[in-house]
């Protein structure tokens, strides 16, 4: 296989190529083509409801913050910078809706963290996928799941926010210190922070 090839097809051109394609999209959305927002949703409603879901614990409340961010870019898309991380700008406003969410949940409390899925008797902590393993291995990978989801869930705001960006989505501290519009020096303070306080909270599982 040639270099150029190689080079063609590496996770770092495909990032690219993806953050250009986007950038086209949000520039022909802007121009009036609103039939573009399909093609971004269809691209990003994926990542951007299991980012919420992590963040609220609860898929109802994901899913109507999910459609909600969609909204939010279509009104905002004449102010997307040209040139900018679509999927950064994306974000930014499905944390900022989460957080919103999480000042009225805190005048509201209503909501378990248990919430079912709408599946019989499955809840948000025993969704991740399993290779079959034996049924006891199961149950414990369930529990498992669901202590540190709830574990998370109790972080305060800042803390839990960086670490379900750059430990669940894997994000650089770089793009989540810009979703989060703050400093990486921040990001990495609070992700220390986080992972002391889940050690402790999950010592027994450790």
């Amino acid at each position: 296989m040639s270099i150029i090839t190689d080079a063609q097809s590496s996770p770092e051109s495909s990032a690219r190529q993806a953050d250009a394609r986007d950038g086209v999209d949000m520039e022909r959305l802007a121009a009036g083509h609103d039939a573009v927002l399909n093609d971004l949703m269809e691209r990003h409603a994926t990542p951007v409801f299991h980012f919420l879901c992590r963040m609220v614990g609860n898929e109802d409340d994901a899913n109507d913050l999910a459609q909600e961010t969609f909204v939010r870019v279509f009104r905002a898309r004449a102010s997307f910078r040209p040139g900018g991380k679509f999927s950064t700008w994306l974000f930014t406003i499905a944390a900022n809706l989460a957080r919103n969410h999480f000042r009225w949940r805190s005048r509201h409390p209503n909501v378990s963290l248990e919430t079912e899925t709408g599946k019989a008797e499955q809840t948000l902590g025993s969704t991740l996928p399993a290779l079959d393993p034996a049924p006891n291995e199961q149950a414990l990978a369930a529990e498992r799941t669901a202590t540190v989801r709830a574990a998370v869930a109790k972080l305060p705001e800042d803390l839990r926010e960086a670490i379900v960006l750059c430990e669940w989505e894997e994000l650089s501290v770089a793009d989540a210190a810009a979703i989060l519009e703050t400093t990486p020096k921040a990001v990495e303070s609070r992700l220390y922070r986080a992972r002391q306080l889940l050690r402790e909270k999950l010592k027994s599982w450790l």
